[in-house]
């Protein structure tokens, strides 16, 4: 067993939040570690690699490294979301992937292997990192479990059909280039198809425009290093592939509802 990060494991409650801070879970984003999303109560919507489907209490929903999603948090939802550390990335699927917990003997199984994680989490015994670490692999059982053994209503991977595909592959390349000044028509040409067939299917799959998507992601990055340093606006604007400072502001306002000075005013703040 390699001897654990313990900032590579960590566990964090998610709940309802305030109107100005949705972006904070609805935003596209990625991240460089796979995700575990674990919803105890309430119900909403989440975007994963440009699908969109509804979730609800006792769900799962395990999103890869590098894969873009959004999530949105009800009034009434409470959940949590692990990130799972390098040391554990081979006992999870290499896709996207959406359990509906059914069963009531299986409901507590999950909830108690969250209960001892977090609770190892949180402990300042001695080897509490590596039992938090073996909590997580029983949990990754679990999850292997239920997703080869549940009936397809309860268990689905991510969406096969042509759109779904195409789609995927254009939030794939999105995480790729965001940074760059490349716009739809751009994305469509590297997937061989045209900007009205890649909008026409990001509709289909997400309810969202193939450009609505792309701004999506890069306003969260926009906010992200807003917030989160002290690098100047003009430089944000070069990274995320605008032209111009004042492209990049009535962008962003049009986005946010604020220019990005007035953003970074509001200070730093956590993002889930």
């Amino acid at each position: 067993m390699p001897n654990p990060n313990p900032k590579s494991l960590s566990l964090t409650a998610i709940g309802h939040i305030n109107v100005e801070s949705r972006w904070r879970s609805e935003a596209m984003r990625s991240h460089s570690a796979p995700r575990l999303l674990y919803f105890t109560k309430g119900q909403g919507r989440i975007t994963i690699a440009g699908l969109t489907s509804g979730y609800g209490a006792n769900n799962l929903i395990f999103i890869p490294s590098g894969t873009m999603y959004g999530y949105e948090i009800g009034q009434t939802a409470f959940g949590y979301l692990l990130t799972i550390p390098p040391a554990m990335v081979n006992d999870w699927p290499d896709e996207p992937v959406h359990l509906r917990l059914r069963d009531v003997t299986v409901q507590n199984e999950v909830a108690t292997a969250f209960d001892r994680l977090e609770k190892e989490l949180h402990s300042q015994l001695l080897g509490h990192a590596r039992a938090a670490l073996y909590h997580l692999g029983l949990l990754s059982v679990l999850f292997q479990r239920q997703f080869e053994t549940a009936p397809l209503a309860e268990a689905n991977s991510h969406g096969h059909s042509a759109a779904a595909r195409l789609v995927a592959a254009f939030t794939g390349q999105i995480e790729r280039d965001f940074h760059t000044d490349m716009g739809v028509a751009n994305y469509a040409s590297l997937l061989g198809v045209t900007p009205t067939h890649l909008t026409r299917c990001c509709n289909e799959t997400s309810g969202r425009t193939a450009l609505a998507l792309l701004n999506d992601r890069k306003l969260f990055e926009a906010r992200i290093r807003l917030r989160g340093t002290d690098m100047p606006v003009r430089k944000i604007a070069q990274m995320l592939g605008y032209s111009s400072a004042a492209y990049f502001t009535r962008a962003f306002q049009a986005g946010a509802g604020m220019t990005p000075t007035q953003f970074r005013r509001k200070g730093p703040l956590p993002i889930l």
